[in-house]
Formats: structure tokens, C-alpha cells, sequence
């Protein structure tokens, strides 16, 4: 009887051996995440006194490599093996979030040294977070892609659950620095749960590859579908809003709400209810409602909950609301990812998966660094209320923006990958733009 409580339903995607290790890991790696999550913010406003300003830089920091990389990252994983590449990804972050307590230890630790190990990270997760999204594909059927990012999402919902707790009671025992060795094991550990997965893929660089030709292939296959530079538009613009937002929001809980760190960690344990809650649902309401209205939806929810955090008092009520922001952030940001990394998927043949994900990444993180930025400026020179405005009020009018265009309103289903041999060749420069009507 027990035994057909805890039995997986025919068919669930855990069922599958590869899947099921590379959802362990995810699920491993996204513990390890908590603590940085925490632990780098508290460690430059709490331990350096880091301004607004300074937050900023450090976001932006983060952003900038994804700017500067992606698009070569994009023509190089194209030509390469992605699993070794995320393994190795997975070892370099640890050696990255290490050397923060080693720093501290060694007296060296300053702003100017987490802005070095926020590009580093950023760097990292431009070549070997691309070649991870990839690696999915590799072991999901594309028409399960939905499925399989709410699972992924349901695997960092566990650690966003019991994470924030942990995190914050481990600062608050050892310190912010400290607490990202436990990070470092974590991510070691998840590589070596990687190593174990097979997938057949093989290195096939053609004869005739030239870098530049190959790179233009990729922006031009995005630029020449609809669905894709929607995509890239809409979520480029809540992308600005989330990082105009999340360089204040440790500040403003620690500084205009008051709280601990511990205290901090504690209200992120809501994060994690609000990507339960997605991760649960987000496949069900995107099978209802569509991917592109469930994407819209996402920009609605996390905008609601900037706007709720600005107006909130310095009281209880407001530490309330910094938790329930927290929460429709997290629930509004699954409902996004969930669906835009499975659409722009679905529709790139595999061949130019690499080149597609890199210059995607790019597109919608370009107004990543402005945004982070604003909300640096703003926190500094008007108010940390007015950045959390800013973010609240640009997020709903991305909401408005993109249901209004058709390419995204109107997409109630995964569409069909193109055929690779219309961009693979020769004949790709001069491929009609007719034929990529959606």
C-alpha cells in the first residue's frame, strides 16, 4: 500500500534514468544557489557596506559578461560536446564561490574582488548555463519541454523551500563569506552526479565551419523569426525590471525593514512556496491557457508584487509584504522561464540550438545591465521605494505590451522545430523571409 502511494504515475518524466540524475542534480545544485543567493548580496550591503550604487555595479557586473560572450559562447557550443562543458561549468563556480571566504580569511575581501567574482560567475554560467538549457533537450522529447522545465523548476522549488532557513541560520552562525563553502561542496557534488549521465551526442564541426558565417547563421535565424524576437523583446524588458528591483530588495529589507540576515533568510523560505506553487501548476495553466498568455501572465504577477513592496510600511506588515513579494516574484517568474525556454526551444532545430540559446540569452539580458543600473541610481538618489516602483510599474506595462503582440497572444501550443537544412547551408543568406511565417 505504501509502496503505490509513493509510485510515480506511468509515463512521469522521473521515470527515465537520465532524466531523473539530471533533476538530482538540479535539485542538489539549487540548495548550494540558496546560499549564494544570500550569502554574496548580504555579504557586499551587511559585511562591506556596500550603496545602492555599489549594488548596482555589482549586478551589473554579473549581467556583463552575458553581453560580451554570448554570441561566440553560442558559434563554440554549436561545435562542441554541452555536457562536458556544464560539468566543468559546475567545478569552475566552485572554485569562483570559494574564493569569497578565502579572501575574507586572507584579509583581501573588498567590493573590487566580488565585482571580479560576479563576472567570473557571470562568464561561467554564459557558456556552461547555456549548454545545461541544451543538455535538456538532449534527454526530453521537445514536446515534453513544458514538462520538463516545471519539473526542473519543482527541483529548485524544493531547495527555495527549506534553502532560506538553512541559509540564513548558517550566516548567521558562521557568516555570509563562510556559509558559501557549503555552495562549493554542493556544486562539486552536483558535477559528479553529471558525469554519470550518457547522452549521444557527438562533435560534428563541419568542414567548411568558418566562426563569423556560423555566428551570423544563429542571429540571423532569430532575427528572421517572429516568435523568437518577441520572446527576446518581452523578456529582455521584464528583465530589466527584475534586476531594477533585485539590486534594492536586500537592502530595503535590511535597511528600511530592519531585519537580520537569519530574519532575510526566513522570508525567502516564501520564495520557494511561490515556485512550488508554479512548478505544480505553471504545466497545467500553460496547457490551458497557452504558453504565451501563461508567459504574460508571469510579467503580470512578479510587476504586482514590486508595486506591493514599494508601498509597504517599515513595520510588520511590511516584512509581510516583503514575503508575499517574494512569493509572487518567485510564482510569476516560473510561469515565465517555464515557457519561453520551452518555446524558443521547440522551434530551433537542434543543429543551431547552441547558436539560438546564446543569442537569445543575449537579447533579453542586454536590458539587464541598464536596468540594474536604474534601480542603483535610483535607490541612491530618490528612494529605495521609487527602484521597487520602477520595476513594479515597467513590469505591468511589459505585461500590456506583450499581450498585445499577436506572435505571443495567439501561441496556444509548442510550435514544430524549422528544418535545420534551410539555415545550414548556403542557401540560408538568401532564404526568403515568407518562409518563416509562423
Amino acid at each position: 500500500m505504501a509502496k503505490r502511494r509513493i509510485a510515480l504515475p506511468a509515463g512521469d518524466l522521473l521515470r527515465d534514468a537520465t532524466y531523473r540524475r539530471l533533476w538530482t542534480s538540479i535539485l542538489i545544485s539549487s540548495f548550494g544557489g540558496q546560499v549564494t543567493m544570500l550569502a554574496f548580496p548580504l555579504t557586499a550591503a551587511v559585511l562591506l557596506h556596500a550603496s545602492p550604487t555599489q549594488m548596482g555595479l555589482l549586478t551589473t557586473m554579473e549581467i556583463l559578461p552575458f553581453v560580451l560572450f554570448s554570441l561566440p559562447s553560442g558559434v563554440w557550443l554549436d561545435r562542441v560536446r554541452k555536457l562536458p562543458v556544464y560539468v566543468v561549468g559546475e567545478l569552475t563556480l566552485a572554485v569562483v564561490v570559494a574564493s569569497v571566504p578565502f579572501a575574507w580569511w586572507m584579509g583581501w575581501l573588498s567590493m573590487a574582488w566580488l565585482y571580479v567574482c560576479g563576472f567570473a560567475l557571470g562568464t561561467i554560467f554564459t557558456t556552461a548555463g547555456s549548454a545545461a538549457q541544451i543538455v535538456l533537450t538532449q534527454v526530453v522529447a521537445r514536446e515534453r519541454l513544458v514538462e520538463a522545465h516545471a519539473k526542473n523548476a519543482l527541483a529548485s522549488s524544493g531547495a527555495e523551500v527549506a534553502g532560506p532557513g538553512m541559509a540564513g541560520a548558517l550566516i548567521k552562525l558562521v557568516g555570509a563569506p563562510v556559509a558559501l563553502l557549503v555552495d562549493a561542496v554542493l556544486l562539486i557534488v552536483s558535477a559528479s552526479i553529471l558525469r554519470g549521465i550518457v547522452v549521444n551526442e557527438q562533435a560534428r564541426p563541419r568542414s567548411d565551419g568558418h566562426f563569423l558565417r556560423d555566428l551570423k547563421q544563429g542571429v540571423r535565424f532569430v532575427a528572421r523569426n517572429r516568435l523568437l524576437v518577441s520572446l527576446g523583446a518581452a523578456v529582455g524588458g521584464w528583465q530589466m525590471c527584475n534586476n531594477a528591483a533585485a539590486v534594492v530588495q536586500i537592502l530595503f529589507a535590511t535597511r528600511t525593514l530592519g531585519l537580520s540576515e537569519q530574519a532575510v533568510g526566513l522570508c525567502y523560505v516564501a520564495m520557494g512556496g511561490g515556485t512550488v506553487l508554479a512548478s505544480v501548476f505553471g504545466n497545467r495553466v500553460s496547457r490551458r491557457i497557452g504558453p504565451g498568455p501563461c508567459l504574460v501572465l508571469g510579467f503580470a504577477v512578479c510587476g504586482a508584487g514590486w508595486l506591493l513592496l514599494a508601498a509597504a510600511p517599515a513595520n510588520a506588515w511590511g516584512v509581510a509584504a516583503f514575503a508575499l513579494m517574494l512569493m509572487l516574484f518567485s510564482t510569476g517568474a516560473v510561469l515565465v522561464f517555464i515557457n519561453f525556454l520551452a518555446l524558443r526551444q521547440a522551434v530551433t532545430p537542434a543543429p543551431l540550438l547552441g547558436r539560438m540559446t546564446s543569442t537569445m540569452r543575449w537579447l533579453i539580458l542586454l536590458p539587464a545591465v541598464p536596468g540594474a543600473l536604474i534601480g542603483g541610481w535610483l535607490g541612491e538618489h530618490v528612494g529605495l521605494r521609487s527602484a521597487l516602483a520602477f520595476a513594479g510599474g515597467s513590469a505591468l506595462l511589459v505585461a500590456a505590451i506583450a499581450w498585445n503582440i499577436k506572435a505571443i497572444r495567439e501561441v496556444r501550443e509548442l510550435p514544430r522545430p524549422e528544418r535545420a537544412d534551410d539555415w545550414l547551408g548556403a542557401e540560408a543568406d538568401v532564404r526568403p523571409a515568407a518562409a518563416v511565417a509562423l
